[in-house]
């Protein structure tokens, strides 16, 4: 059984957008890596918080990761968007 291994690498930057529950102060972008943090409401529904920006590695996003669990906030989807033009080979 031969295996193939996507073919992604996560130690040069690339840019993810990240979805969580509730709204977020677009101020908190410096805590958050630099990600700018966009919030909308659909109609009768809860408040959706979308962060998106380039990080520099794999190590980054975990740390933004686990910067909104301590913040309190449950992620709702994480989308790695492709690597950045000047790390793209």
């Amino acid at each position: 059984m031969n295996q193939r291994r996507p073919s992604y690498v996560f130690d040069t930057p690339a840019n993810y957008r990240v979805r969580v529950l509730g709204g977020m102060d677009k101020r908190q972008s410096d805590y958050l890596c630099g990600m700018s943090i966009s919030s909308t409401r659909r109609q009768g529904g809860p408040i959706i918080t979308t962060l998106t920006g380039e990080l520099v590695d794999q190590a980054a996003l975990m740390g933004v990761l686990n910067s909104l669990y301590d913040m309190g906030y449950p992620l709702l989807k994480v989308e790695r968007l492709g690597p950045t033009p000047s790390a793209a080979p």
